[in-house]
């Protein structure tokens, strides 16, 4: 395994939990949009996470022992579920019968996804700072 492969991963991972927190971020702040520029209303935007490959190997042991895996987003996909109908003959894209297609965004959902985000964010960070630390204290030896 690389020398700095727990950095790679830990950096892989913050990353890829930046990517969600903004996709929390836009499904929240358009959980009330009820016309797109691809009409209708808001759909809910999910990510969708893929191993990667990080370092190399020395030739030493074989590929799978030697090879660290890092964190990627593969792909950011719209949810499927139907769009809420709400009653509302006021509002300017009401139906005939009165009913707003609103966005599926459940914002209680939301919130916990990003409590959940945020939480795998500290976490890389903290691997992050806690490699860093060992490898300063494995410096500190070589004195």
């Amino acid at each position: 395994m690389e020398i700095f492969a727990p950095f790679q991963v830990s950096a892989s991972a913050i990353d890829a939990q930046r990517k969600r927190m903004n996709v929390i971020a836009s499904n929240l702040a358009n959980a009330q949009t009820t016309r797109t520029q691809e009409g209708g209303p808001y759909r809910r935007k999910d990510v969708i996470f893929n191993t990667m490959d990080i370092g190399g190997g020395n030739g030493d042991f074989s590929k799978e022992v030697n090879l660290a895996k890092g964190v990627k987003v593969s792909e950011i996909t719209e949810d499927q579920r139907p769009p809420v109908m709400v009653y509302n003959p006021d509002h300017p894209d009401a139906d005939s019968h009165g009913y707003v297609a609103m966005p599926n965004v459940n914002t209680m959902e939301e919130m916990v996804n990003m409590m959940t985000a945020l939480r795998a964010y500290e976490a890389n960070v903290t691997v992050f700072n806690l490699s860093k630390g060992m490898y300063a204290k494995t410096l500190e030896i070589g004195r």
